[in-house]
């Protein structure tokens, strides 16, 4: 991923011979929904000592542009800090004194795990011929962790977003491996709406000359995908927060350079990330969270929720345009296991479940305690 200073890489990825900073991987295979058999590797990163009947694990699920670093600070193989750092550590809402935390990298995804910048069988990067990978087999994927690492039974699995679909994948899937569950702001299902503010992101990235078809990788520094996925990703963050909390900021302010000053707050948020993510794996996370529906081939939503043995906690943001409280209600009503829907309060929209630390952890507080 190195370049020269003043260019982004081709793609911001997680590439072999890059520092592997806390990654571990796990290798295996697995025959995906789509009918291929994908050999893969899955990095993880932990936090704390797993008990030896292995009943203190929690699993933690990042959401579409995260990755495994969860926790920690920025530095060589980690590009960003942990995006839930507040969260995880010594006295904190996953005290890792007492739990053995871990984290993946979704299958797919650009930051250690295989994924389309990653190298396929003919030692050339996947591109174009990545294979589509659903949120089921992405459970999969981290089921074959969970067994490498001896671990039977998640003490919880939770997440946010993309996270949540996975979390509450999971206690679908195999609900006799969670004890207890925690969904932030995802749906059983992705609505009309979710997927048609996903179509003009998709369509950005696919228009830029710099994708080539998504065999981009052999491009010079600089010429990669940045334009398609720098307005993917405007577009995307505008829905991850809230308007009370823009125009509060923001208003109709000048920059001062001819932008708004929510205009800077957008094209700040685009170029910070075509320096650490994959536009190809942009596009088959978000068509994975496109095709998330915990009812296919499993009768109906309601039967596959009925399916959840774990302890549930599902938690909405009232601020939330993108995943609105009222699918959060719903999936709550539907899971035999769950009470009501909590909620988030919160002018900051989508994001306040990775903001809100406080209200994130009394949540998880009470599922453990």
């Amino acid at each position: 991923m190195t370049s020269a200073p003043d260019l982004p890489p081709v793609t911001g990825a997680w590439l072999a011979g890059d520092p592997p900073g806390r990654r571990r991987w796990v290798r295996s295979s697995l025959r995906l929904e789509a009918g291929q058999v994908l050999d893969f590797e899955l990095a993880y990163e932990t936090w704390g000592t797993l008990a030896p009947d292995g009943s203190n694990a929690v699993l933690v699920e990042h959401a579409l542009t995260g990755d495994s670093h969860a926790a920690g600070e920025a530095g060589p193989g980690h590009p960003t800090a942990g995006w839930w750092d507040g969260l995880i550590g010594p006295g904190r809402a996953l005290d890792t004194d007492d739990l053995f935390v871990v984290v993946p990298n979704v299958l797919g995804g650009c930051q250690g795990s295989t994924g389309p910048s990653s190298s396929a069988p003919d030692g050339k990067p996947w591109g174009s011929r990545f294979p589509a990978v659903t949120v089921r087999d992405q459970v999969l994927s981290e089921a074959v962790l969970a067994d490498a690492l001896g671990i039977e039974r998640w003490a919880m699995v939770l997440g946010g977003s993309m996270g949540g679909m996975r979390a509450l994948e999971w206690a679908v899937s195999l609900p006799a491996r969670v004890e207890s569950l925690l969904v932030l702001a995802a749906p059983a299902a992705s609505s009309a709406d979710q997927i048609a503010w996903a179509s003009p992101q998709l369509n950005a990235i696919r228009a830029d000359p710099g994708w080539r078809g998504g065999d981009y990788y052999d491009a010079p520094p600089g010429t990669g995908p940045h334009a398609g996925l720098g307005v993917a990703r405007r577009i995307a963050h505008v829905t991850y927060r809230g308007e009370t909390e823009l125009v509060r900021r923001f208003g109709r302010r000048p920059q001062g350079d001819g932008r708004f000053a929510v205009e800077s707050y957008l094209d700040h948020h685009a170029a910070k990330l075509v320096r650490r993510f994959d536009a190809n794996s942009y596009l088959l996370l978000t068509e994975s969270m496109n095709s998330h529906d915990v009812g296919r081939d499993r009768g109906g939503i309601g039967a596959a929720l009925s399916r959840v043995t774990a302890r549930t906690i599902v938690a909405g943001v009232d601020s939330d345009r993108l995943y609105p409280l009222y699918q959060s209600r719903d999936l709550a009503a539907g899971i035999p296991t769950a009470g009501e829907a909590a909620v988030i309060s919160s002018p900051y929209g989508h994001d306040s479940f990775l903001i809100e630390t406080p209200q994130v952890a009394a949540l998880i507080k009470a599922l453990l305690g």
